[in-house]
C-alpha cells in the first residue's frame, strides 16, 4: 500500500482499539485531510472522535494539551509544515515541559502530525523542514518514517507513547508503495536501521531523502564503492550507537536532509559521531542539505533539494580524503 494508506490504516487501528484516541485538525473529517490522510475515519468513528478544528494551530495544540491532561490521546495534525509555527510556543513552552515542571505527575501524550520537507511543487510555507527547531527542544519525541511499514507501526507507536511526539510525515512519499506487514511490528522508532549494507562510506537519511540515499548507493556501486546506508527514523532521541558503529566500520560518513545545512540536525550529528569515532574516520564527515535561505520558488526547488548528483559530489569529496 502507500504510505498515505498506511498511516491512514494506522490511525484507524489506534481508534478502534482506544476510546480514549481522537483526531483534530483543519479539514480532517469530512475532507479527509489534504493528502486524504484521514479520508474515511470520520464516517466511521464519528465527528466527537475525528475533529474538524477551527483555522488556528495554536488552538489546535493548546485544546489538545488539556485533553491528553484529561487523559486522552489526542492525535492533533498540522495541515502544512509552514503552518505549524502559530502554534510553536504551545509546543515548545507547554507540551515540551509540563511533564518535567510537576516532577513527573503529568503526562501529556499528544501526537502532532505534521507533513513536511519539499519536492511536490507547492508554494510559500508548504515546504519547510523545521526537525532542528523541535529537535533542540528537550521533552519532545519526534520520529519520520520512510516507508509505508514503518509509516502503519511508527504513528501506532507514538500514538501509545507516553512523551508528546512530533511526528514527520514526508508528503512528497505519501504516495510511495511499499509492503506493509500489519502482524509483525516494525523495530522501535528509537532505533535508526542499516537499510543497506556498505563498507567503503555511511550515508545517513531520514524521511524523504531515503530513496535518494538508496539511489545514490546504488549508482556508487556502479564505480566499485559499497555504501552502507541508514535511515535514521528517530530525530529525537537520535541512535548514535548504530551511526557510530556504521562510521568505525566504514570510515565515511556524509550526513544528508532537506532542511538547510547552516544550524541542521546534521552538524550534531557530524559532532558527536567525530567525537566518538575519531581514530576510525578517514575523511571528515560531511553534511549535505539545503541551502541558507527561505525555501525557494517551486520552478527550482529541484536546485534546493539534495539529490543524487549532489550525494554523489559529495561522497567523492570524501573518498578524495
Amino acid at each position: 500500500m502507500t504510505m498515505a494508506k498506511a498511516i491512514n490504516a494506522g490511525l484507524r487501528r489506534v481508534l478502534a482499539e482506544d476510546p480514549k484516541t481522537l483526531l483534530m485538525g483543519e479539514d480532517i473529517g469530512k475532507l479527509g485531510g489534504v493528502y486524504r490522510i484521514t479520508e474515511g475515519l470520520q464516517a466511521e468513528f464519528g465527528e466527537d472522535r475525528v475533529v474538524d478544528s477551527p483555522l488556528a494551530e495554536s488552538g489546535i495544540i493548546g485544546t489538545s494539551i488539556g485533553l491528553a491532561l484529561r487523559g486522552y490521546r489526542p492525535i492533533a495534525e498540522i495541515q502544512f509544515d509552514g503552518f505549524v509555527f502559530p502554534g510553536f510556543n504551545q509546543i515548545t513552552t507547554q507540551l515540551a515541559k509540563l511533564h518535567m515542571r510537576s516532577e513527573g505527575v503529568l503526562t501529556v501524550p499528544v501526537t502532532i502530525r505534521i507533513p513536511f520537507g519539499g519536492g511536490i511543487g507547492s508554494v510559500e510555507h508548504h515546504s519547510e523542514s523545521p526537525e532542528a527547531l523541535f529537535a533542540h527542544t528537550a521533552g519532545l519525541r519526534i520520529m519520520t518514517p520512510s516507508t509505508p511499514h514503518d509509516a502503519y507501526w511508527m504513528i501506532q507507536e507514538a500514538v501509545a507513547s507516553p512523551d508528546p511526539v512530533i511526528f514527520f510525515e514526508p508528503k512528497r512519499r505519501y504516495w510511495l508503495k511499499g509492503d506493509v506487514d500489519t502482524e509483525h511490528r516494525a523495530a522501535p522508532a528509537a532505533s535508526a536501521q542499516v537499510v543497506r549494507q556498505g563498507s567503503d562510506a555511511t550515508v545517513v537519511a531520514w524521511g524523504p531523502l531515503v530513496p535518494v540515499a538508496l539511489a545514490a548507493a546504488q549508482a556508487a556501486q556502479e564505480d566499485g564503492r559499497d555504501v552502507e546506508v541508514i535511515d535514521l527514523r528517530s530525530l529525537s532521541p537520535i541512535d548514535f550507537d548504530t551511526i557510530t558503529a556504521s562510521a568505525q566500520k566504514t570510515g565515511r560518513l556524509v550526513v544528508m536532509h532537506e532542511a538547510p545545512t547552516f544550524g541542521g540536525l546534521g552538524g550534531e550529528i557530524a559532532a558527536r559521531v567525530t567525537e566518538r569515532a575519531f581514530y576510525s574516520l578517514q575523511a571528515p564527515v560531511l553534511r549535505l542539505g539545503g541551502f541558507h535561505m527561505p525555501y525557494p520558488p517551486s520552478k527550482v526547488e529541484a536546485n534546493y533539494l539534495p539529490d543524487i548528483d549532489r550525494l554523489l559530489e559529495a561522497l567523492d569529496r570524501s573518498f578524495a580524503h
